[in-house]
C-alpha cells in the first residue's frame, strides 16, 4: 500500500513539474512580431553632412511607426520597419533686404530671400559708375525664420535589433520615402515635393515583453533628385524617441 502511494505522489509531482514547465514562457526574447509607435523627432541645425548643401534648417517630425518582425535569431532580430509623419515642419533662414537709392534716382526696394547658408544682419553701401551714370544705394539686411509645414510617409524600412535577450538593445534602422511641404524648400527655386532617406543607431529598453521606449540618432537627407530648377537638398543629425507597444 505504502508504494502505492508513493507511485501516486511521483506520478503527481511529475505532472505539477510538466505543468510548471509548460506555463513558463516559450519564447524569452525580448521582442514582438507586430509593433507600433509614436514619435517625435528633431534636429536644431543642418550642414553638409554627406549630400545636402544648405545650413541652418531645422526639422520637426511627429508620427507613427508600424514594425514587423521577418526574422529573428538569438543576435538579432530583424523587422520590416515603416513610418507615417503627418506632421512635418522644416524652418528656413529668411533674409529681409531694403535697399535706398539715391543716384541716379530715388527709391526704396524691398525683398526677402532664403539664403543657402544661415542668415547673418548686415548694412553697407554701394557705388557704381557705369558710362558716366554713377548708381547708389544702401541697403539693410535683417533676419527671420520661417516654417513650413508638410507631411512625409517612409514606406520602405528596416530595423535590427541586436541582442534582443537583453531589456536594453542595441538598434540600427533606415528608411526611405518622400516629403510634401506646403511650399518649395529649403530655397524658392526648390521644390514642395521631396524625397527623403535615412539610417542611424540607438538603444532600445523593454519596459515589459511588450513595452519599450526607442532612442535614435538619424541621418537626415530631403533632396528633390532634379525635379525642381534648384537642387540644395538638406542634411540633418535627427534626434527621435519612440514609444512602442504591440506582440
Amino acid at each position: 500500500m505504502r508504494s502505492f502511494h508513493f507511485v501516486l505522489f511521483l506520478a503527481a509531482a511529475l505532472s505539477a513539474s510538466d505543468a510548471v514547465a509548460q506555463a513558463k514562457p516559450q519564447n524569452p526574447l525580448y521582442s514582438r512580431l507586430n509593433t507600433f509607435g509614436v514619435f517625435g523627432a528633431y534636429s536644431n541645425d543642418s550642414s553638409h553632412i554627406l549630400l545636402g548643401v544648405v545650413a541652418d534648417r531645422k526639422l520637426l517630425n511627429i508620427g507613427a511607426s508600424y514594425n514587423r518582425r521577418l526574422w529573428q535569431g538569438r543576435i538579432v532580430n530583424w523587422q520590416y520597419s515603416g513610418e507615417l509623419i503627418p506632421v512635418a515642419l522644416e524652418s528656413d533662414p529668411l533674409v529681409h533686404e531694403v535697399e535706398v537709392f539715391t543716384s541716379p534716382f530715388y527709391a526704396t526696394f524691398t525683398h526677402s530671400y532664403a539664403p543657402y547658408g544661415a542668415c547673418h544682419p548686415d548694412s553697407g553701401s554701394f557705388s557704381q559708375t557705369i558710362n558716366g551714370i554713377t548708381t547708389t544705394y544702401t541697403y539693410t539686411d535683417t533676419c527671420s525664420r520661417q516654417w513650413t509645414i508638410g507631411e512625409a510617409m517612409s514606406p520602405v524600412g528596416f530595423q535590427w535589433n541586436f541582442l534582443p535577450r537583453n531589456k536594453l538593445q542595441p538598434v540600427f534602422a533606415a528608411h526611405g520615402g518622400y516629403m510634401y511641404s506646403s511650399q518649395p524648400i529649403p530655397t524658392s527655386g526648390a521644390g514642395s515635393f521631396n524625397f527623403t532617406f535615412d539610417f542611424g543607431v540607438g538603444v532600445e529598453l523593454y519596459r515589459t515583453r511588450t513595452r519599450s521606449i526607442r532612442a535614435e540618432y538619424r541621418y537626415h537627407h530631403i533632396s528633390n533628385h532634379d525635379t525642381a530648377s534648384q537642387n540644395p537638398g538638406i542634411d540633418n543629425g535627427l534626434f527621435q524617441l519612440t514609444y512602442a507597444f504591440g506582440r
